[in-house]
């Protein structure tokens, strides 16, 4: 039988010195700690007392679509982290918790959200930490973010529903088919148990024209930016899918009339802040919003025609909004 190795300072070298200290090196080596943080899910990334950005993981490239030869070496205010609210996107300033964290010196944790390269707001919960030299002053931020769960669980369940042939391919959302069938079903629902719903239809205006202007690939990108900004901003609970070719439907499931409306309102505000950068150019389509609160004997037509109806005069006023010109310090090649 072998003997058993204990690992304790007081062993003698020729039992478990040499093994262990060759164990702890290794782990203790510096480029172990890198690897091991590079493989995290979790997005980190370290920047110096001016906001140059140093480290940048894997989890930071799947969360925020930036790459790290993209953003190594550049300033955390070069438009790579911006955060968004219903007001829209802004960069890294006074409020940030790289700027926080180097004002207060102490750890921030935030909820908030980041503009996706592809330009949707991605919910995360973000941490600041100050990184002291050993006479205790300030030499670096580091940052961790994690997608909120609900958002993790939202894509667990797209992938399920992709092997199904339930996700639309343009989009990355539920296709028009299982939309319908989710509509009817809460129809059904609403007719035995009056169990109360709404729905909000988002149109993009203009759709042919900007496709005519810039291309199937943007117009693609454009309603990927749109359909990933109203997946992020309604309730796990609700459901939104693709409804044609530049509508997409959410149902707010258990949903009373104020409710669907104070919905409405928020939603309204919330799509300014999609926008795409293509190329050097900035690209952004305006879009119409229509909700109707379901009634008794509805059926599929009438509960649309009531919350389309205001779409046809708000795509007549409409116009593609389009900012062309080069952007301030472009991260990369968008989209």
């Amino acid at each position: 039988m072998r003997p058993h190795l204990k690992c304790s300072p007081l062993c003698a070298d020729v039992y478990c010195s040499s093994p262990c200290n060759l164990f702890m090196s290794e782990l203790l080596d510096p480029e172990t700690f890198r690897t091991v943080l590079d493989a995290l899910q979790t997005g980190v990334s370290v920047a110096d007392r001016n906001g140059k950005i140093l480290f940048w993981n894997q989890g930071a490239e799947r969360l925020t679509g930036h790459k790290r030869h993209e953003v190594v070496g550049r300033s955390c205010r070069d438009n790579i982290l911006l955060q968004c609210d219903d007001q829209g996107c802004i960069a890294c300033g006074g409020t940030c918790p790289i700027t926080s964290t180097l004002h207060e010196g102490k750890p921030q944790e935030a909820k908030m959200q980041l503009r996706h390269k592809e330009g949707h707001p991605v919910h995360v919960l973000m941490r600041a930490a100050p990184l002291r030299d050993p006479h205790g002053s300030i030499i670096g931020i580091v940052e961790s973010f994690d997608e909120q769960e609900f958002a993790a669980e939202r894509d667990r369940n797209r992938h399920t529903l992709a092997q199904h042939g339930c996700i639309d391919e343009t989009t990355c959302i539920p296709n028009h088919e299982f939309t319908q069938f989710h509509l009817r079903k809460n129809l059904s629902s609403f007719a035995s148990y009056h169990l109360p719903f709404g729905v909000i239809v988002i149109q993009v205006d203009r759709l042919e024209h900007f496709r005519a202007a810039y291309g199937l690939l943007a117009s693609d990108a454009i309603l990927r930016v749109v359909a990933q900004t109203m997946t992020n901003e309604f309730r796990p609970s609700d459901f939104v899918g693709r409804w044609t070719n530049d509508q997409f439907l959410a149902i707010l499931i258990n949903c009373g009339d104020h409710g669907v409306e104070k919905t409405f309102e928020r939603i309204r505000k919330i799509v300014a802040c999609a926008g795409l950068r293509w190329w050097s150019d900035e690209l952004s389509v305006t879009t119409s919003v229509g909700y109707a609160s379901v009634q008794a004997d509805d059926t599929v037509e009438s509960l649309l025609r009531r919350a389309q109806g205001p779409l046809e005069r708000a795509a007549e006023k409409a116009a593609v909004s389009v900012a062309v010109g080069r952007l301030p310090s472009p991260v990369g090649s968008e989209v």
